[in-house]
This record gives structure tokens, sequence and C-alpha cells, in this order.
């Protein structure tokens, strides 16, 4: 019998002001401990906090770009709980008032997105994929403003800048650190609906989302550094059931451990629940060195938190002049450049996803696209095949790509006018690409799409020259292709036979013969021309 896996996620987005969010101290990552935490970070007596406006534009432009409701007016609220890194006893967050609610992100789940079995006896999980890619809508609940917390680092010290020995001397393994640089740091809550069935479509909402903060410019997305948060609520049920008693796991800081985690989660619950166990509401905590989920402490509801009016925050009012104002900052959104990208230039669904999978690989592909028009299916080839493959080998994001958008389009006009075959292409490609990568000389802004650095007539030449060093200029001269076609058709009457008694797959023996006497440089399509015509005698 079949098990479905539900899945809700809660993520923390990191917004990218300066300042906190109820403060001025900076919010840079990576600086001494303790060193930004300032009077309202530490919560002082007296101190009261002054909501910072970028955060709020932040937040709404986040609700726009996920066509969600933008609250006239929210509220803040106290959440009260004791930890030590939380120095007023209560974070300031949002409750029953949000800033933005009732959104929605549509997600494409690759066709490797297949639901785990998720039991080792009897049951399995239910398959919601046929194999194939397919679009799924995630309804956002609501997406709120709040404060971080500090840190509490155990042992470790001399990692996190603390001294070997803090505290008077005690031992480090017996001590915990608390570094507040991080509390008061401004965050956006986001909450979706349960509406997830696979750890695959977890993971596709999460990268999904991720990449819209960054596309936005809301959130510089390092996980690395803690700028983009997972917890994972999940629960098992049969098919069509009432929704099952959920766990959540907190503070996944990676795809990879958000998958590993959710599908670990879902077979533990399974097999618990087909043991005649119970499953208990309770947060859990994911160790990827186990590859498993152990139980942190029991859930807390809403009332274990008291949640009150914060008394020293006013309303957050948004007026419609606020929001117009905001929305005249969005850059095109991806869905809308993905249509564009299928409308206009006649891509494929799965290319516009793929070259919209960031704003640099959108403003790439765009910049490349202008130095040669026309040619948008071969350019979306070459940067989702060739270039990107070079990335991943050399461990490059695509706002570190050693070569430039120009480098890029150039060489497409060289493969365009036959200059070169797409075989010796690549073989340019990889000589500019590695000449680049050595001079290390290529920092340039492909967000921002300042004037590229290298001037048209400087690639030009560049590419011209690698071309003609290693002879991959093509020929297309008729007269010499119809030469080496006449002498191969000469030396060859058996399988010219073949070919004309209807064994038309002995094409390719010939093909092979004239590449290979031309060295590779004739020209393909006028090779084929040529060959075709004269073996049809």
């Amino acid at each position: 019998m079949q098990w479905e896996i539900v899945i809700g996620l809660e993520v923390h987005a990191q917004l990218s002001t300066n300042s906190k969010i109820f403060s001025g101290a900076s919010t840079a990552f990576g600086a001494e401990p303790n060193t930004q935490a300032d009077a309202v970070s530490i919560a002082l007596p007296g101190v009261l906090p002054v909501l910072n406006k970028g955060a709020v534009e932040r937040a709404i432009k986040f609700g726009l770009a996920v066509g969600a409701h933008i609250a006239p007016r929210s509220a803040f609220a106290r959440k009260n709980y004791f930890y030590p890194d939380l120095p007023k006893g209560y974070q300031i967050s949002q409750f029953d008032l949000p800033v933005v609610g009732n959104g929605q992100l549509t997600i494409l789940v690759p066709a490797s997105g297949k639901t785990e079995a998720a039991s080792t006896g009897s049951g399995q999980a239910a398959s919601t994929s046929s194999g194939q890619a397919y679009e799924k809508v995630v309804r956002l609940t609501r997406a709120h403003l709040e404060e971080d917390a500090g840190k509490s680092i155990h042992g470790g010290f001399g990692e996190s800048g603390f001294d070997e020995a803090p505290f008077g001397g005690f031992a480090v393994g017996n001590c915990t650190g608390i570094d507040l640089n991080r509390a008061g740091t401004p965050l956006l809550e986001i909450v979706s609906e349960p509406d997830m069935r696979s750890a695959a479509e977890a993971v596709a909402y999460a990268k999904t989302l991720h990449s819209l903060v960054r596309w936005i410019g809301i959130c510089d997305g390092n996980m690395q550094e803690g700028s983009f948060r997972c917890d994972a609520n999940v629960s098992v049920r049969r098919p069509g059931a009432e929704l099952g008693t959920r766990r959540e796991i907190k503070n996944l800081n990676s795809f990879r451990f958000l998958e590993q985690a959710i599908n670990y989660e879902a077979r533990w619950q399974i097999d618990t629940l087909e043991n005649g166990g119970s499953i208990q509401q309770s947060t859990v905590l994911f160790d990827p060195d186990k590859g498993e989920t152990r139980m942190m402490r029991s859930k807390e509801e809403a009332h274990d938190y008291r949640y009150f009016p914060d008394p020293d925050l006013l309303p957050l009012e948004i007026l419609p002049q606020w929001i117009e104002e905001v929305r005249a900052t969005l850059p095109e959104l991806p869905q809308a450049k993905q249509a564009r990208y299928v409308g206009d230039l006649g891509l494929s669904a799965y290319d516009a996803n793929i070259l919209t999978i960031s704003r640099e690989m959108a403003n790439f592909f765009e910049a490349a696209l202008s130095e040669v028009p026309g040619q948008s299916k071969m350019c979306a080839n070459w940067l989702i095949g060739e270039v990107s493959a070079q990335l991943n080998r050399d461990g490059l994001e695509i706002a570190q790509c050693p070569i430039t958008p120009q480098h890029l389009g150039d060489l497409l006009k060289r493969i365009a006018d036959n200059t070169i075959s797409n075989s010796g292409a690549k073989e340019v490609f990889r000589a500019i690409w590695d000449a680049m990568l050595k001079d290390g000389n290529f920092a340039y802004s492909i967000v921002a799409l300042p004037a590229i650095q290298a001037s048209g007539s400087a690639t030009s030449s560049l590419i011209d020259k690698i071309i003609d060093e290693k002879g991959l200029k093509q020929v297309s001269d008729n007269g010499a292709i119809e030469k080496i076609v006449d002498e191969i058709i000469a030396a060859n009457p058996a399988q010219v036979a073949e070919y004309r008694s209807g064994k038309e797959k002995v094409f390719g023996f010939f093909v092979g013969l004239a590449m290979k006497a031309s060295k590779g440089k004739a020209n393909p399509a006028q090779l084929n021309d040529i060959l075709k015509r004269k073996l049809s005698g």
C-alpha cells in the first residue's frame, strides 16, 4: 500500500541591507565576534527599535515578484522564548498581520524528480512524476519580516574568532560562546503551503526561490554564510487521507542536505507507522555525516511563544504609492523572460528555463546574442552546453566566467559565416578560456552589464589569430571539396555501388573519408551537398 509525502518549507532569506532591521549596526559577514553588537542588539535597558525602511522595501519587492497581496497595514509582535543567544528574551517578528500574503511560485521539477520509495516494508511512497520534467505551482502562505537571533558556538572557538581559552580560562570543550553579530539581522521568512509531494519537488522549489530572491536583489543567497536557510515540515499519509503529524527539520543550508533529510525523514516516518508506532510533532536536526535526522525537542505551537503586539513599534502602513515606487525598481522577472525567449526567440521551454536560472546567466545570454543577432538557438546551445560544462569543470559561477559575452558572440559569428566548424569553434573556445583563466584578469559584473572591458575589435582579432594559428579555417571552396570527393569516389567503387543500390548508411563512410582528407576543414553542409550529388550519379 502506498504512502504520500507531504512537504511545506519555511525559508529564512537574509535581506541585503547594510544595517540591521531595528538598528544601524552593520550586517557585514565575517567580523570578529560581537564587534557588530550594538546597544539594541544586546538589549540594553531603555533602547528602542527603529524599523529599517530598506528591509520593508525588499519585502514589498518579493511580494510583487510572487503575485502576493501586500498588506496595507501589518504589525510586529514579540515571539517569547529563552535561549542564550537571544538577549531580549523575545524575537521581534510578525504573527497575525504579515506584510506579504497569498502568493505563488511556479517551479519546474526535473525529469529525474521521481519520488523515492520511502519504505523498507510493504509500503512505498506514491510517485508523482511520469519520468518527464513537469511544472507545478506552489502556494505561498505568507512572508513576514523578523530579526535574526545571535549564534551559539559550542567549543572550537579558535575557528570562530574567539580566544582558545575564553571566559576566565575554562576548558574550551566545556564552554559555549555567544556571538551577537547576527542578532537583529533582517530576515524575510517565506512560508509555503504543504503542496510538495517529494524531496525533488522541495529542492526544485527551494532552488527557484533561491534564484528569485537573488534575481530581484533582496538577498545574496549565500547558503554557506547562512543567508538562505530552509526548514522542512515533513509528514506522510495514505493518498487522500487527512494530513499526518509533521516533524520540522531545522536549518538546512544546502539543497543536497535538504533532499537527503526529507528522504530519510519520510522513510523513518513510514517505517515507524508500519511498525505500529506513532509520530510525535517535533523539531529535528539533520546529521549530514550520518545521513539521518534526530529529535531536538517537541514542536512548539504558536501559543507556546505567547505572541503579543510589540508596544515599541507602530503598525506598518504601506500606501499604494510606495508599492508602485518599489514595483518600478523590479527587473524583468524570470517567468516573463522565459515567455519572451519562447515567444520571440523561438527557444524551447527547457532552454528558456535553464537560461533564466539566474539573472547573471540571462544577462550573459542576451549580451552574447546582441553580438550575433538571429542566432538565439546556437547561442543558447553554447551557453547551456560548452560554457556551462567549462564552468562546472573549473568550479566557477557564471559571474566568474573567464570569457566575456562578446568573446562568445564573436566566436559564434565565425560559425555562422562558415569561417570555422562547430568542432573547430570548440577548440578556439577552450584556447580562449584557458588563456583568460590563466591571466586571471576577467572581473566584471554580468548583472549590471557595464561596457564589457574587451572591445569588439580586440576579441575578433584574438579569435581570428587563434583560428589562423591552429589552421582551423573551413574549406568552403566548391572546387577544392569536389576534388576531394572525386578522388574518394574513384578509390571506393564497391561502396559507391552499395550506396546506389539503396544502402544509404554507407553515406557516413564517405563523409568520414572526406573529412579525414580535408583534415576536418571541409564545410560540412557543402560537403554533404556535393557528396549526395556526386553519389547519385
